[in-house]
């Protein structure tokens, strides 16, 4: 296989699976690691893909802290698809946990107003979604407001946390690595929101596809710590397989 038939490949698997690694291509093309770890950094220096630790990728996998007036009108449709799928997994006069994003603004927003339930969450966006529904209780969490997440983070977050039990966590993050498991962009809400995880019986992610192979600042918790992935059918089928390896049910909606 000559180097550009290589570069073909590479890219062709990268469109196909959104992630291709050395070790896998090293089989596939049966060359060495050492050749394909030159023939990623060519096609990096062209501005192809993103080369991380034995991997690659056809966008950065690094994100930046960003406005949610911006990220909500990205994904709209699978945002939608994805919350009202995590809709059908409340029951009756449970006691549940929402972080903060908008994919569980969506979420929120999805919920039946006659449908009795206890709501704690940190994010301002997710109580005023739940303000008209009669039937939930509503428990705010207070702290420093994190404005760019409308969510309250750190101590004060964090001791009141402490003070409840819920059954289930409806999560949403900025990035879903196989290395790195679950990020976010800011430091203090990934402390948060992995101490809502410890606090939960099972942790339900909200995550359209565009998150997977991405990382920020902030890890969560590794990706055995989640139970249930609900995600968009644009999800890499080698994290789809990955993931599922690990016991974690991955819901495409």
């Amino acid at each position: 296989m000559t180097i550009a038939e290589r570069h073909k490949y590479i890219l062709d698997e990268l469109d196909r699976a959104g992630f291709v690694s050395v070790s896998d291509l090293s089989k596939r093309m049966e060359v060495t690691m050492v050749t394909i770890r030159k023939d990623l950094k060519l096609l990096e220096d062209k501005g192809l893909l993103y080369r991380s630790h034995g991997s690659a990728t056809p966008i950065s996998p690094y994100v930046s802290d960003r406005s949610v007036q911006v990220k909500k009108l990205e994904q709209v449709e699978e945002k939608t698809r994805i919350a009202q799928h995590a809709v059908k997994m409340l029951l009756e006069k449970e006691a549940i946990l929402i972080g903060s994003g908008t994919t569980v603004v969506a979420f929120a927003q999805a919920i039946p107003k006659n449908l009795p339930l206890t709501v704690l969450t940190a994010a301002m966006n997710v109580s005023l979604s739940l303000m008209d529904h009669d039937q939930v209780e509503l428990v705010q969490l207070g702290g420093v407001v994190r404005k760019s997440s409308s969510s309250a983070v750190g101590h004060y977050a964090e001791e009141m946390l402490r003070g409840f039990a819920c059954s289930k966590l409806f999560l949403s993050v900025d990035g879903i690595s196989l290395e790195h498991g679950l990020t976010t962009s800011n430091m203090m809400e990934a402390h948060l929101n992995a101490q809502m995880i410890q606090s939960v019986q099972k942790t339900i992610v909200l995550a359209d596809s565009r998150k997977f192979g991405r990382k920020g600042f902030g890890k969560i918790c590794e990706l055995e710590d989640v139970d249930t992935i609900i995600t968009d059918a644009g999800i890499p089928e080698i994290y789809q397989n990955s993931l599922e390896e690990k016991g974690i049910e991955v819901m495409v909606v």
